[in-house]
């Protein structure tokens, strides 16, 4: 609890871990809030998966533009104009649903609603990577574990307000978070003392093509594929064994085993190379998914997931340490957007994927063997022979966060 102290004490890193915390939820809550007022205000799954789906790539799409914004012009101005926009953007689809308008505005609202998502994620990350480098691993296992926790607390609040009062006042909820995050780390101090780092005028694939990242981001869209299937297979599985009231429970193991495991993680100092351990993490991670598709019970299945979720947070945040060393300096925020944006796809496809190994003759077990072998195909991308980056960026100096 050494190491998490001594991060805790920084400056700003309260803001960051609360005000991070509070501004990524929207991004797990306003999808499936929006899913459900589109389908009880339609009638439509079909509808409600376009208006949802087109919220997320809107937002993924985004992101990478916005980050290389930040960087050039600082964070700030950019986290102030989505403080100020997404509410409205917010106010407009829900009045667009809530109004019975076609569905073309729906989808129109949505895109705009996912466009100005506040840029809360890749900032954070950002400024964790401008903290001294002595602290640094243990804040990015904080930010992996506060990751996982959104995506238990996100659908859980959305359903619990779904039940006490409608989906809309979900989307409202999270509106207020995402503003109250995005002002929180506007104002902090880590962000006014953000200096942006000059840099050349680059292609919009530079960052993503800069040594080191690419098989980085393979290997992350790889293993969120599997994830994806994952996430599809556990409700179905849970149907099949006849207690579908149990795959919520299910997931909020599996979430569960990743922050105790990046907790353990975190207070852990780790002598092997950022790429030894990714490498190390993916293999555990592939471990832990194997053995999912040959389980029958429930009760089995969670205790799986849970100590499978174990290798997951602290793979995660050696990822984020491993884009932290390798992005160019002047691309920071932009290359950990480059990496929530791969993330969301990758996820978004493997849930297609997975569904569809579903309803085919290979049913669940089709999909959670899709899970392991997405694990099994990043540490196969590890591997494979790539440029090393040019410059550790040991310049850039350390700002107190």
């Amino acid at each position: 609890m050494r190491a998490y102290l001594t991060v805790w004490r920084l400056p700003s890193a309260p803001v960051l871990l609360v005000a991070g915390f509070a501004g990524r939820l929207p991004s797990a809550m306003v999808p499936l809030a929006l899913l459900l007022m589109v389908q009880q205000q339609t009638g439509s799954y079909a509808v409600a998966g376009l208006a949802a789906a087109t919220l997320g790539i809107a937002m993924a799409v985004m992101a990478p533009v916005l980050g290389r914004l930040a960087d050039r012009r600082g964070p700030r101005r950019v986290l102030f104009a989505e403080a100020a926009l997404y509410p409205v953007m917010l106010a407009a689809l829900v009045a667009v649903v809530l109004g019975g308008a076609p569905t073309a505005a729906v989808i129109a609202a949505s895109a705009a609603a996912g466009a100005t998502t506040p840029l809360v994620s890749g900032t954070v990350r950002a400024l964790w990577s401008r903290v001294d480098p002595a602290v640094r691993p243990t804040a990015y296992a904080l930010d992996a574990t506060a990751t996982e926790l959104v995506f238990v607390a996100g659908p859980t609040t959305v359903a619990a307000l779904t039940v006490l009062a409608s989906p809309a006042v979900a989307v409202a909820v999270a509106g207020v978070l995402a503003v109250a995050g995005a002002l929180g780390l506007a104002t902090s101090g880590a962000m006014r003392a953000w200096v942006p780092v000059a840099g050349p005028r680059t292609g919009l694939l530079s960052t993503v093509t800069a040594p080191g990242m690419p098989r980085v981001l393979l290997s992350g869209s790889a293993l969120m594929l599997g994830f994806g299937g994952l996430e599809v297979a556990i409700p179905a599985f849970a149907d099949a064994a006849g207690t579908p009231g149990i795959s919520g429970v299910l997931l909020a193991v599996w979430a569960l085993g990743s922050v105790a495991g990046g907790l353990w993680f975190g207070a852990r100092v780790v002598s092997a190379t950022l790429p030894r351990q990714y490498r190390w993490g993916l293999l555990g991670v592939t471990i832990g998914l194997a053995p999912l598709a040959m389980v029958e019970s429930p009760w089995a299945l969670g205790a799986l997931l849970f100590l499978g979720g174990t290798a997951i947070a602290p793979t995660l945040t050696v990822q984020s340490s491993l884009v932290g060393s390798i992005a160019p300096a002047h691309a920071t925020t932009e290359a950990f957007t480059w990496l929530s944006t791969i993330a969301f796809g990758a996820s978004a496809i493997g849930a297609a994927v997975g569904g569809a190994l579903i309803e085919g003759p290979s049913g669940v077990s089709g999909s959670l063997m899709l899970a392991a072998g997405g694990a099994a195909l990043a540490v196969a991308l590890t591997l494979v022979p790539g440029r090393r980056p040019a410059v550790v960026r040991s310049r850039r100096e350390p700002v107190a966060a």
